[in-house]
């Protein structure tokens, strides 16, 4: 990995303190502590930012728009770390993704750069991938070069009882001992990378198939969805409305609306039953079942009004 990373999603950007560019650091583990300081956005900031890039192109607020969204790089990046490939090296392509989608943001669209910036940072990284699948699949590690590269060329060297030279598949027992003593290697791993040479290409990402149907490929399964940043953002975005969102909205409601909706839908008792029905609600409050219903859906429509400002 360069020891410039800590540049190479900002590349051009001037931008003032305390926003200040992730200096180079030499390393991985630094990095991510620094990106994962920087300050996070409010959705008023990045509307603002993001209009004065497409209005004045000012590249300070592009700064901060791509300054603000490096540990959502390093979070996806992470998810694409079986494949052999260097960390770092996934982050830079990933910032590459990222400064296109700020290039590309429309905050007139009323979606968060988070959202439409996942597309591009994926975009980049599976490039990157698939033009690195087939090398690393051969050889990842300086044992596995040295055979990658010595193999094929002593395979051909050897020769036939006739004095030919040998065009067979695979190698007898006695040319993997010659080849692994000569290499200085352990004898399965001759098998091991004679095997990995000898197989076809694997297709990432296969794309549509011929009758039109979705190909399946293994960018369907290799990347791990259990810490996806889109679900994890709308996790915590759907507990927040359950919680302050609600609250907010019944404090909008009078005392016997409020109190009917809790009964309702909000209350849950010791045993698992809810509150009260609308028969007892209505003796209660001397009036008919059908007068607390139409109540009951007034405070409802009141709370998905405020619902929708909160959001």
């Amino acid at each position: 990995m360069s020891s410039s990373i800590g540049a190479s999603g900002t590349t051009a950007l001037a931008v003032a303190n305390p926003w200040a560019v992730v200096p180079s650091l030499g390393n991985l583990d630094a990095y991510i502590s620094a990106v994962n300081r920087l300050p996070m956005l409010t959705a008023e900031e990045e509307q603002e930012y993001a209009k004065k890039f497409r209005d004045e192109n000012d590249l300070e607020a592009a700064g901060k728009l791509v300054l603000s969204h490096l540990r959502l790089v390093v979070s996806v990046s992470r998810k694409y770390l079986g494949y052999g490939l260097p960390h770092g090296d996934l982050i830079q392509e990933g910032n590459i993704g990222l400064m296109k989608a700020v290039k590309r943001f429309d905050p007139n669209q009323g979606v968060r750069l988070v959202s439409y910036a996942l597309h591009w940072i994926r975009a980049e990284i599976h490039e990157y991938i698939l033009k690195n699948w087939r090398m690393v699949k051969v050889a990842t590690t300086k044992a596995q070069r040295k055979l990658f590269f010595n193999l094929r060329s002593m395979k051909q060297g050897f020769k036939d009882e006739a004095g030919a030279e040998t065009h067979r598949d695979t190698l007898t027992d006695a040319q993997i001992e010659v080849m692994a003593r000569e290499l200085n290697v352990k004898p399965e791993e001759v098998i091991e990378m004679e095997t990995r040479m000898s197989g076809g290409d694997v297709v990432l990402d296969p794309g549509p198939a011929d009758d039109g149907e979705e190909a399946y490929g293994p960018i369907a399964y290799l990347a791990d969805a259990t810490h996806e940043p889109t679900a994890e953002i709308e996790n915590r975005e759907r507990d927040t409305m359950a919680s302050e969102g609600i609250a907010q909205a019944l404090e909008q409601l009078d005392p016997r609306s409020r109190r009917i909706v809790e009964e309702r839908w909000l209350k849950v008792n010791d045993d698992g039953s809810g509150g009260m029905t609308l028969h007892e609600l209505a003796t209660e409050y001397g009036v008919s079942a059908e007068r607390i219903r139409q109540i009951e859906v007034a405070a409802m429509k009141k709370m998905k009004k405020a619902l929708s400002a909160y959001a």
